[in-house]
C-alpha cells in the first residue's frame, strides 16, 4: 500500500477489539483488519495464510473468547495479536501479512506514515 488511508477513529475500536474493513473494487479491492490492544493498533491483510479466506468469514468473530488472540472463523487458526503469528491451527508457524499503521489526529491510518 503506497498511499495513506484513514480507516476509522481509534476510539471507535473496542479495547481489546478487532474490525474488518474493505475498500476499493475489482482488482484494487483490499480487505484489512485492525486490532486494538490498549494503546496499540495493529493492521493485517484480512486473509488467513491457510487458504486466503477472510478471518471474519463469520461476522464479528475476529477474536478468541478470551479476546487475547485473533481467530480465523473459517478453520479455527489462532494468531498472536501483536505479531500475526499463527500459534495453533492448520497454518501454525505462518503469519498474517502486516500492514503499516499508526494513529494520527485520533484516526487509524494505514499505509505510509507521514
Amino acid at each position: 500500500m503506497s498511499a495513506a488511508l484513514r480507516l476509522c477513529r481509534f476510539d471507535e475500536l473496542a479495547d481489546p477489539g478487532a474490525q474488518g474493513f474493505s475498500f476499493g473494487s475489482d482488482v484494487m479491492r483490499r480487505d484489512v483488519l485492525l486490532v486494538r490492544q490498549g494503546a496499540q493498533i495493529f493492521a493485517y491483510e484480512n486473509a488467513c495464510p491457510h487458504q486466503g479466506t477472510p478471518l471474519d468469514f463469520l461476522p464479528d468473530q475476529l477474536l478468541t473468547h478470551d479476546r487475547k488472540h485473533l481467530l480465523c472463523s473459517t478453520h479455527g487458526a489462532i494468531f498472536e495479536i501483536a505479531t500475526g503469528y499463527c500459534v495453533r491451527g492448520p497454518c501454525k508457524g505462518k503469519s498474517l501479512r502486516a500492514i503499516p499503521c499508526h494513529v494520527e489526529n485520533g484516526f487509524v491510518v494505514i499505509g505510509d506514515e507521514s
